[in-house]
């Protein structure tokens, strides 16, 4: 029983017993062409808070190669439980993957909580960013 309790005694607190949260990661996990000739992204989001959201969305600023922005789509990932991954894909019409040299995340276009509490602030402050593929992504 005692070393139960020392094993239990040196795991770490989840973010919810520490009273944090861990934020939201943004992944850019895969860029294939689609059958239209366009880009077919998989993202995968991570929802770190300690509570889930009921919509979240953000405006993306899409970059060619030679570092002009070509579009300012909005990728919306509706729902977000606290603490859990999601994966969803977005369709880039007429733009080819390998057109697209970089992505940032320009703004918060919606970050609401499930009580409908604004939390567009935590959902950019909060906000991390990688990538799985050779477009960069960032913030």
């Amino acid at each position: 029983m005692a070393a139960a309790l020392i094993l239990l005694a040196g795991q770490p607190a989840s973010a919810q017993e520490r009273g944090q949260d861990r934020g939201i990661l943004l992944e850019l996990n895969a860029a294939r062409p689609a059958e239209d000739g366009g880009c077919r992204l998989t993202m995968v989001v991570a929802n770190g808070l300690d509570r889930g959201l009921a919509r979240a969305a953000w405006q993306v600023a899409i970059f060619d190669r030679g570092g002009i922005v070509e579009s300012l789509p909005v990728l919306d990932f509706g729902q977000l439980i606290g603490g859990k991954t999601k994966v969803s894909v977005f369709e880039l019409a007429g733009r080819p993957c390998d057109a697209i040299g970089r992505i940032i995340v320009n703004d918060v276009a919606e970050c609401r909580a499930e009580d409908g509490t604004d939390l567009r602030e935590t959902c950019l402050t909060g906000l991390s960013a990688r990538t799985l593929t050779d477009i960069e992504f960032g913030i």
